[in-house]
């Protein structure tokens, strides 16, 4: 297959490509710093693999590449959480999630042979937040920012239906794996700082980023799945009970818990990311038989940890 990807050098995109790629596919990363995906993808480890610079605001032509692709995977967007809310940050994580998905359908549209699927990032954030209720892909939306971004988000994939190309809207929980969010933590857990934040009762959606890449190519290769697809563990677990399962997988107390007010001192609006949560379960993935290597939280922190 040829499949154009956008967000190709991030956490989740550069474990997709080398995956895609070892499987014999033909890759085109779409990038913003095409000299940065040239040394993730060097052409001697990565000879089906073309890396092309572009502008993801605006439609150029780096467009044309898509024209004949078979599939585009779209997980561009810039991170969520770490950082305060201002009105400029939530502006560029619109920006880099709506209108960059827009272009790309725009591009779509334009493509004298258009590819048979977009498989297009979106979040489980979808649903707001809650601490009782169970979300899968049949629930409705909520109505946050998160939320808001979220429908937006989707709303500017699904124009790609009028097109005659399939949509796999994938709603993506917190991936876990030996770098991002992992990475984050890992430090202050080593020396003792870990422990659970606010009550510890908010749910912790997650998802291991080996079964995630697998979820995508599942996604990719199987034309029943199509619309909402939630890409989370069959286990989710509270932000407590990830805490102390964390702290076991690394060997370390945990037993700091982080005050919430400390959290909204520092990022503002932006601690609902790590205060909040939602329960979503992988309705989808289940029906359609997907087998999750890592379906609970201590089989996942063992292998990342291992």
């Amino acid at each position: 297959m040829k499949i154009v990807v956008t967000g190709a050098t991030g956490f989740v995109g550069t474990k997709l490509v080398e995956r895609l790629h070892a499987a014999g596919d033909r890759i085109v990363v779409l990038s913003r710093n095409s000299q940065k995906a040239s040394r993730l993808f060097p052409q001697s480890a990565f000879p089906n693999l073309e890396v092309i610079s572009y502008n993801p605001l605006q439609l150029e032509d780096w467009a044309d590449t898509l024209s004949g692709s078979d599939a585009v995977i779209n997980l561009a967007g810039e991170p969520l959480a770490g950082v305060r809310w201002t009105e400029q940050r939530k502006q560029e994580i619109r920006n880099s999630r709506i209108l960059t998905t827009k272009v790309l359908v725009e591009a779509i549209a334009k493509a004298k042979v258009k590819p048979q699927v977009l498989i297009s990032g979106s979040a489980i954030g979808y649903y707001g937040t809650s601490l009782d209720k169970t979300f899968d892909e049949y629930s409705g939306a909520g109505d946050d920012f998160l939320a808001n971004v979220c429908k937006d988000w989707e709303a500017a994939a699904d124009v790609v239906t009028g097109l005659g190309v399939r949509l796999v809207k994938l709603r993506t929980g917190i991936v876990l794996g030996l770098g991002g969010a992992i990475g984050k933590m890992l430090p202050i857990f080593q020396v003792g700082g870990g422990g659970k934040i606010g009550n510890g009762q908010q749910w912790f959606s997650w998802i291991h980023r080996d079964d995630l890449v697998e979820l995508i190519i599942y996604a990719l290769k199987n034309p029943q799945v199509t619309g909402a697809f939630n890409a989370t563990a069959p286990q989710p677990v509270t932000n407590e009970a990830f805490t102390v399962a964390f702290a076991k997988a690394i060997k370390r107390p945990a037993f700091l818990p982080v005050p919430a007010a400390a959290l909204i001192l520092i990022f503002g609006e932006g601690a609902t990311v790590l205060l909040d949560g939602q329960r979503v379960v992988p309705h989808k993935a289940e029906v359609n038989k997907f087998t999750f290597q890592y379906p609970d939280i201590d089989s996942a922190l063992t292998q990342i940890f291992a």
